[in-house]
């Protein structure tokens, strides 16, 4: 299978900002650098409105956002995380996963909207999926295996990130988030309600083993 729009897993094994890169350290520069913030819970005011668009961009703050993002997924153990997961009302997000043909990818984007790709060329694909502002249940979501995503980088730059497979997934998942929406709106009530009470039972060691692995990285 294709991976990666050209590349086979065997040439480039780490995308930052979509690009391939030869090598790359386990803890991106971001995460070094930056803070753990506190990730908001569903309920929560912030989580359930459209963000706004950033207008500024080469700024520190949203640099350093950016820094803490990627430090707080890290801990979270988080495929990606949007802004208002930590309580910033702004249209960025970042991820650091690992893909189903074992391609890490890592970076951020600003301000992003999802193209509408063609039926022809992406196939509907029901898989378990979880949230980090939904901490302890996964349920099945129904998404396109692929997705492409266009925005800015933190300084103004055109980007473009393509995706298929759990990437692809990651993509949607955060953009969804910067729209007001978590995956569980996309649930029956029925099942949103059996989650909802998952969750009640499992946060409490799920943000014990958040502390601990920022205890770990000293943070």
């Amino acid at each position: 299978m294709a991976v990666g729009f050209g590349d086979t897993p065997q040439d480039r094994r780490v995308r930052v900002q979509g690009e391939p890169v030869d090598t790359y350290p386990r803890l991106a520069p971001e995460v070094e650098r930056g803070a753990v913030r506190r990730i908001t819970v569903v309920g929560e005011e912030v989580l359930h409105r459209p963000c706004r668009e950033v207008t500024r961009f080469g700024t520190p703050e949203l640099s350093r956002l950016i820094d803490d993002m990627l430090a707080t997924n890290q801990v979270a153990e988080g495929a990606g995380l949007a802004a208002n997961q930590v309580d910033v009302d702004l249209q960025v997000f970042v991820w650091d996963m690992t893909d189903d043909w074992g391609v890490r990818h890592v970076g951020h984007i600003v301000n992003p909207v999802l193209d509408e790709v063609p039926a022809a060329d992406r196939r509907l694909v029901e898989e378990s999926e979880g949230c980090l502002s939904v901490p302890g249940p996964y349920r099945v979501v129904p998404r396109p295996d692929r997705a492409v995503v266009r925005g800015r980088d933190k300084d103004g730059n055109p980007v473009v990130i393509e995706g298929r497979g759990y990437f692809a997934r990651c993509l949607q998942h955060e953009t969804d988030h910067l729209r007001g929406h978590l995956y569980l709106d996309r649930l029956a009530a029925r099942e949103r309600k059996t989650a909802l009470r998952e969750m009640a039972a499992a946060k409490e060691e799920k943000f014990a083993r958040r502390a601990e692995l920022a205890a770990k990285l000293g943070k």
